[in-house]
């Protein structure tokens, strides 16, 4: 190696230095942050520039449009007045489960050799469980299937289901009548028997906080089900059908197209017919 070739090498080395540290470094603590509702969640950016003294901080959530949360020195929108930044390190108050999402810290060194750096925050917000909906039929006809619902729509994570029977927990197993899909929260019975009739309550738990149950119903088992609307629909359609018979049956006969109305108009209306040589002889006689 020749004496230039010697002094050339380290100047590589510095040169190589130089372009890698000159250039903005963003980073942050937790690129996944799970907080709960209605609590404060800080979105971690730390940056490093080596020549930029004000770098400017930007912060956006991504979403189908992006839309800018720190702009120009402001927060926007949603987000004025329940939020504070130091640094790059954004701190949201009172979040919502709206506030979800993947948030984008960028931060820009003009004097720098690469002048844009920027990092992700995705922000989960945990919800605990609302009461769910859930429904139960009041009446059942012993010997056919039902099925039950149960659901709690505004749960993050969604929840899992559990049912209750008289307060006392229903459980999955071969040898019963009855089916549950704890994350459906959908309670099958095959066939319903007269021990099946209770009060049934259903409860959503997610893990984030303490779990709810929607109010207990009451299902009633019966041996038969009388259905008003389908007696009176049956009786009208027979009282319809009746009546349509004897008006028929009325203008056959004023037609005289029925049989039994003809026969007996022609007896009314019956003359024999005359014979002449029956009047002969009816005339010899007197004479």
């Amino acid at each position: 190696m020749t004496i230039t070739q010697k002094s050339t090498f380290p100047a590589l080395l510095l040169l190589l230095y130089v372009y890698i540290s000159a250039s903005v470094t963003v980073t942050t603590r937790k690129p996944k942050l799970e907080v709960h509702e209605n609590t404060n969640a800080v979105l971690s950016c730390e940056f490093r520039t080596e020549r930029e003294t004000h770098p400017r901080v930007e912060w956006k959530k991504r979403a189908k449009d992006v839309s800018y949360v720190y702009f120009d020195g402001e927060f926007t929108d949603s987000f004025k007045g329940r939020a504070s930044i130091d640094g790059a390190t954004v701190t949201l108050r009172g979040v919502t489960q709206k506030d979800s999402g993947v948030y984008q810290c960028e931060v820009t060194a003009r004097h720098d050799k690469i002048k844009l750096g920027e990092v992700m925050v995705t922000l989960s917000v945990l919800v605990p469980p609302h009461a769910p909906s859930c429904h139960v039929p009041e009446t059942v006809v012993r010997g056919y299937s039902v099925e039950m619902h149960c659901k709690d729509k505004l749960s993050v994570p969604p929840a899992t289901y559990s049912w209750y029977k008289d307060n006392k927990p229903l459980n999955s197993a071969p040898e019963i009548n009855y089916s549950l899909d704890p994350k459906t929260g959908t309670l099958k019975f095959k066939s319903v028997s007269k021990s099946d009739e209770g009060q049934y309550r259903c409860e959503a738990a997610n893990g984030v906080g303490a779990p709810k149950s929607c109010a207990g119903r009451h299902m009633r088992i019966t041996e038969f089900e009388l259905n008003l609307t389908l007696v009176i629909a049956v009786g009208v359609g027979a009282f319809l059908l009746l009546l349509s018979f004897i008006l028929a049956v009325c203008l056959c006969c004023r037609r005289g197209c029925c049989c039994s109305c003809h026969h007996s108009d022609a007896k009314t209306s019956y003359n024999p017919p005359t014979d002449p040589r029956h009047y002969r002889h009816t005339q010899s006689f007197v004479l």
